[in-house]
């Protein structure tokens, strides 16, 4: 698979990666299964997995995630030892509810609880979840520079922000990562210049639901401009929302989501597809991006 810089860290990941959060909310399919889906992505070619400590059920199950993707690599032995994991803090789910919580003290214990879930003393990548309304962001993010100064995380990253807060961040810490929901029909992130400015910046930008979400899904095989490029190219409509995600901008590192090992499979395989001037012509006619 192609291999893209995580911004200036050094990293070079896979264009595509693994986003766990399908295996491990209320719908997740057993472990075994979940582990193979692991499995699938990492032998097809995905070198970095995105979890988080809320990926699961409810506030009794903190950490599934991060614990799956432990175990999933620790049994595959020094091949799952290079596998780059980022996973985020600042949310909790009290009852199977949503919730934010970005207050430093907050912060401060979810890592804790990371690092154990992730048996590690440095979590490679740590990403702030979403912003608090009741909270100062930049209290939020200063907490994340502080855990980066006792050498609890190493690099930063953000989700679900706007260029005003990923610049007020750069001022206190370095941002190597945003994470926004983006697809086809989800393009917030182009129309507020989110993606303009991280691939202006050399800031790695990790479209999460690529293919349209857990919900939003449905829509992309209904599509007829989708369709017919995949038609062209031999490929699903899915695979074209990534392949055409990955053309947008050199900085771009796509995360679907897989319950399956098919789909881990599948998602991998759209990074060799390689869109036409025509493709992507007709793509930007029925997703405008500006």
């Amino acid at each position: 698979m192609k291999i893209r810089a995580l911004a200036n860290t050094g990293i070079e990941l896979s264009c595509v990666g693994l986003g766990e959060m399908p295996l491990s909310l209320s719908t997740r399919p057993d472990e075994a299964q979940a582990i193979s889906v692991v499995h699938a992505a990492v032998d097809a070619g995905m070198t970095w997995i995105d979890t988080a400590d809320v990926y699961c059920a409810d506030h009794r199950d903190i950490g599934h995630g991060e614990r799956l993707v432990t175990t999933a690599l620790k049994a595959m032995g020094d091949s799952g030892k290079d596998i780059v994991i980022a996973t985020k803090g600042g949310l909790e789910r009290p009852g199977g509810n949503w919730t934010v919580n970005g207050h430093p003290d907050h912060l401060h214990s979810a890592c804790a609880a990371s690092l154990r879930s992730l048996e590690t003393d440095c979590i490679t990548w740590y990403q702030l979840h979403a912003t608090n309304p009741k909270v100062h962001f930049t209290e939020s993010v200063g907490a994340l520079a502080r855990l980066q100064e006792e050498g609890k995380i190493q690099h930063v990253g953000l989700s679900n922000v706007g260029v005003a807060e990923i610049q007020a961040a750069r001022e206190i810490v370095n941002v190597v990562s945003v994470q926004n929901r983006c697809n086809p029909f989800d393009r917030d992130s182009f129309n507020s210049g989110v993606v303009a400015f991280c691939t202006r910046e050399n800031i790695a930008f990790l479209p999460h639901s690529p293919v349209g979400g857990h919900k939003g899904h449905i829509r992309t095989p209904e599509d007829s401009v989708l369709c017919a490029v995949g038609a062209r190219h031999g490929i699903s409509p899915y695979q074209v929302c990534i392949a055409w995600l990955l053309a947008l901008s050199p900085k771009m590192l796509p995360i679907p989501g897989a319950s399956r090992i098919e789909s881990a499979r599948s998602s991998a395989a759209a990074a060799a597809t390689s869109l036409t001037q025509r493709d992507m012509e007709d793509l930007a006619r029925a997703f405008p991006t500006v």
